[in-house]
């Protein structure tokens, strides 16, 4: 039997202090390699909690956590990360910026100039390797954190709210860069969003999670050929599968406009 690439069992996170908030209860996964996996539920139900717990970089409470067979215990190798703003350092240009996880694990980065090409390639940014950031769009911006992120091979690719701050536009065209990308790499995906539409669309499966403290409220397998095109989102199928969702939201009463919860 194959490792999966996350795997989670009763996992819990409660924070110190006075009023010793319990951001994650009881979460069960076991998310196989390859897969795009959505996060989706309310603001503050521990969806972002728990991929920092994935990443390191927050310690569980309790259950066991472990990345590709091994317990976190900080940082697994292995691993990216690209968060709701790009992060990306403004007095360098995209290429210096891509290499950066490869200069922290001081490594050579002459060895991956043609990775940072091909990243570039896939990316659309091949004519703006030596530019700097200020001179890019959002969209662009965030394309350049996610080649990043992909620099060093990571096999699972933690997105936590990464077009959050993007228009409605800018992010249907990232959602259909990320997939096309993701059916290049076939890297694990961990993907948190507050969209319906947006998990239905990108991920394989749909992990929906409660109010805090947060709990796997359920897990919805998204039966849809790919590559999927944005028009997809106007087919019955994938109406049964948002329609589903938002019913759960509904039940708990949190639901807002335009499918986000």
């Amino acid at each position: 039997m194959s490792v999966a690439a996350v795997h989670a069992r009763n996992v819990s996170k409660q924070y110190p202090g006075s009023r010793g908030v319990q951001a994650l209860s009881g979460v069960n996964a076991d998310i196989p390699a390859g897969r795009f996996v959505s996060i989706l539920g309310p603001s503050g139900c521990g969806k972002s909690t728990f991929l920092r717990c994935v990443a390191g970089l927050e310690n569980i409470t309790g259950g066991e956590l472990d990345v590709n067979g091994k317990a976190v215990n900080g940082p697994p190798d292995g691993i990216g990360m690209v968060f709701q703003r790009d992060a990306l350092l403004e007095w360098r240009s995209i290429r210096r910026n891509i290499l950066l996880p490869v200069e922290f694990a001081k490594k050579s980065p002459s060895v991956y100039q043609d990775k940072v090409d091909h990243l570039l390639d896939l990316t659309g940014l091949r004519d703006f390797g030596n530019s700097y950031p200020r001179e890019l769009s959002g969209g662009m911006r965030q394309r350049a954190a996610i080649c990043r992120a992909l620099v060093d091979d990571p096999s699972l690719l933690l997105m936590d709210e990464p077009f959050g701050a993007l228009d409605a536009f800018t992010r249907d065209q990232m959602n259909v860069e990320l997939q096309r990308i993701w059916m290049e790499t076939r890297n694990t995906i961990l993907f948190v969003t507050h969209g319906i539409s947006e998990a239905v669309y990108l991920g394989d499966v749909v992990m929906v999670f409660s109010p805090r403290p947060g709990r796997l409220l359920e897990t919805i397998t998204i039966d849809l050929p790919r590559p999927r095109p944005l028009s997809i989102r106007e087919t019955p199928e994938f109406g049964r599968y948002t329609a589903h969702i938002r019913g759960l939201f509904e039940e708990m009463g949190l639901i807002g406009d335009k499918g986000t919860v």
